[in-house]
């Protein structure tokens, strides 16, 4: 079984702890066995004091996992998963976290074969939103993008508003990400239930497409059984679609016995010889990803290889 894992996403004060914290309480109940990652931008953490002490506990301080401190947060990442058997692992980013960052950080080809996302968490106040003209440009980008990918987007604070304002912020949050379950909320409360049954995977068929027709961000693991040509690879990867955002992992070339480790953005691939031998898989991130014809795809490749 792989563990899985679960974003908490969200601006500074949005109650992304006050939901750790339940949703804690209710995985206790069921007897699961579950950690937490926290990303604090500060020195010094203090949302950990609510984590109870037999909970496996990473802290990651003085950084953000989108940027300065993503391979710390891998490491973590992958030690929690090799001393603990796990049925999951909560993450709680910190409030300037763009929560694709901390998906891609989440999707390392050390451990992409040992989890599956469920799902990214956004909590909004519901008042910092209707105010949130008074913000930066940036930071209002930053809000609009946590909402634009969250898979459950919380409402909180609800009880600060008019009837009237409540219906004004659902529409404006579902126009920007209409595929999401959105649920008004104070105190961040949510049945665990309804966290767990968000995976987009689990639709019935007949809503899938719907889903398709919406941009949502998808991964994809492949992991090799044979060293591949060098110029095939190149060759397919011209073709990528501009939907597939990140590339990474390991390889081995027909031409060479080392392993490299692959990185590609915005259509650059970047390859770097490696000291040791590593599992040789790629993680794919995008949009309208086909799980089915790229892994035909890469099949091939690997076949035509040899």
């Amino acid at each position: 079984m792989k563990t899985e894992i679960y974003i908490l996403s969200g601006f500074l004060g949005s109650g992304k702890t006050t939901l750790l914290k339940q949703l804690l309480q209710q995985e206790k109940e069921r007897n699961r066995n579950i950690a937490v990652v926290m990303n604090e931008l500060g020195q010094v953490s203090i949302d950990s004091n609510e984590v109870e002490e037999d909970t496996p506990l990473k802290e990651l301080l003085n950084g953000c996992v989108c940027c300065t401190i993503q391979g710390q947060f891998e490491t973590q990442l992958h030690s929690l998963l090799q001393e603990n058997t796990l049925d999951a692992i909560y993450i709680e980013t910190t409030g300037v976290a763009h929560p694709i960052e901390v998906l891609d950080a989440c999707m390392s080809p050390l451990f992409a074969h040992q989890v599956t996302i469920k799902s990214i968490i956004t909590t909004l106040d519901a008042t910092r939103w209707k105010e949130r003209g008074s913000l930066s440009i940036q930071l209002q980008k930053l809000l609009q993008e946590q909402v634009k990918h969250g898979d459950i987007v919380l409402l909180n604070k609800t009880d600060m508003l008019s009837e009237a304002e409540k219906s004004s912020l659902l529409f404006e949050v579902q126009s920007i990400n209409a595929r999401a379950i959105t649920l008004l909320t104070t105190f961040s409360r949510v049945k665990l239930d309804l966290i767990q049954k968000a995976q987009l995977s689990q639709k019935q068929p007949h809503q899938k497409a719907h889903v398709e027709d919406h941009l949502h961000l998808k991964t994809f693991v492949y992991e090799f059984t044979k060293k591949v040509d060098l110029e095939l690879f190149e060759n397919w990867l011209r073709q990528m679609p501009d939907t597939i955002y990140r590339i990474k992992g390991y390889m081995r070339f027909t031409h060479s016995n080392d392993t490299y480790s692959f990185q590609y953005s915005y259509g650059m691939p970047l390859y770097m010889k490696e000291m040791m031998k590593l599992p040789t898989t790629l993680v794919f991130i995008g949009e309208k990803l086909d799980h089915a014809k790229m892994k035909q795809e890469l099949f091939n490749l690997e076949q035509q290889s040899h």
